[in-house]
């Protein structure tokens, strides 16, 4: 491990001119895979939902349930990587799902979207949420496939326990939350977004599946820009989560391809920041693009990629939007990653790689 994080040290003195395209990408995914080894509690697996990327983060509180998810998956890349031993990764994935299966909270299967790292229970008001629910149970379900033997067979119990009738709420859809307090949420997945992993999940399921019916349910609207015509959502996130775990190419229903739909969803976000965004503000340019969900100058906002979706763009810009579309535009992604590392790295480059978001105009950085 340490001979491993010499090499990246190694790496990071470099210029991505004078490192292999290969290098270049290794040397990113090591330092994201840090967050989620580094920023987690190894005794339940729980991940900080944010982290400072410059300094020590005393804030040990704040876990987010789908963070772990990610964070599973991370692990077992890593394990691939060599990264990490295989005993290392068996461990921290065996601990996590033993943690999620006997110890924290949940209701019909479902968690807590923010819980305290430490201590499993709910942080602040917030509810039982479908969606990073799903996002750990996809990460789990990996670890599973990866692991096999009793990893799998916890996971498998993990997911068997979702109750996904009871998570309609009487709806045509998929809820998206319950409180004690006020019970489900006035909020539907209804709409085409990151929930495709929610409904596969939800209509595969072993023991409470919903009607694979359900699926016809959720609105699906195209929207072109600049020649692009995807089924629309702003965030770059919306188009990116599900196909984490799910290999979509090549795979039609009724309303498209949704590997091919995140094509043009990528092109059409780059086309608005470089033709429309780089005029208003400096932050935007050929190769530094990318509007999703994360921080920006006036707290959390989820950008959107076209001017008719979200949160309005204010000069932020976040590297996990074409980091995240990699596969979808890689060449694109890659130019964007390179030139925002060669030209950026000072400012936004740190001990977990690429900062979360940076604005040129405001002179800030997440």
């Amino acid at each position: 491990f340490a001979a491993r994080a010499d090499y990246y040290s190694g790496l990071e003195k470099k210029k991505s001119s004078e490192m292999t395209t290969d290098q270049f990408l290794d040397l990113v995914e090591y330092k994201a895979f840090l967050y989620f080894w580094n920023e987690a509690n190894p005794q339940n697996g729980l991940v900080k939902d944010r982290a400072k990327n410059f300094q020590q983060d005393l804030n040990k509180s704040g876990a987010s349930i789908a963070a772990v998810g990610f964070g599973l998956s991370a692990v077992c890349v890593a394990r691939e990587r060599g990264w990490i031993t295989h005993k290392e990764a068996r461990e921290r994935a065996l601990n996590t799902l033993l943690y999620f299966r006997d110890k924290i909270y949940n209701n019909h299967g479902f968690f807590y979207h923010f819980v305290d790292m430490n201590t499993g229970e709910r942080a602040g008001i917030n509810e039982l949420s479908s969606i990073d629910t799903a996002l750990f149970l996809a990460g789990a379900l990996f670890a599973g496939e990866y692991f096999g033997g009793d990893i799998k067979k916890i996971a498998n119990e993990i997911y068997e326990r979702a109750d996904w009738q009871w998570m309609m709420a009487g709806g045509p859809t998929l809820n998206m939350g319950w409180s004690p307090k006020g019970g489900f949420l006035d909020a539907w997945w209804s709409t085409y977004c990151e929930d495709l992993i929610l409904y596969l999940l939800a209509i595969g399921s072993p023991t409470h599946p919903i009607p694979a019916s359900i699926w016809d349910n959720v609105s699906r609207k195209a929207e072109t820009y600049a020649g692009y015509t995807s089924i629309e959502c702003g965030p770059l996130f919306t188009h990116q989560y599900s196909h984490i775990w799910v290999d979509f190419r090549g795979i039609h229903d009724a309303y498209a391809d949704y590997f091919e739909n995140s094509v043009y969803a990528t092109l059409a976000n780059r086309a608005y920041c470089v033709k429309e965004l780089s005029m208003k503000f400096k932050t935007y340019s050929e190769n530094v693009w990318g509007l999703t969900a994360g921080d920006g100058p006036n707290g959390y906002k989820a950008y959107g990629g076209s001017p008719r979706w979200f949160e309005k763009p204010d000069g932020t810009v976040l590297p996990t939007a074409p980091a995240g579309s990699i596969v979808f535009t890689p060449e694109l992604s890659i130019a964007a990653l390179k030139y925002m590392y060669d030209n950026y790295k000072d400012r936004i480059w740190g001990k977990y790689g690429f900062s979360d978001s940076f604005n040129l105009d405001r002179n800030w950085v997440a």
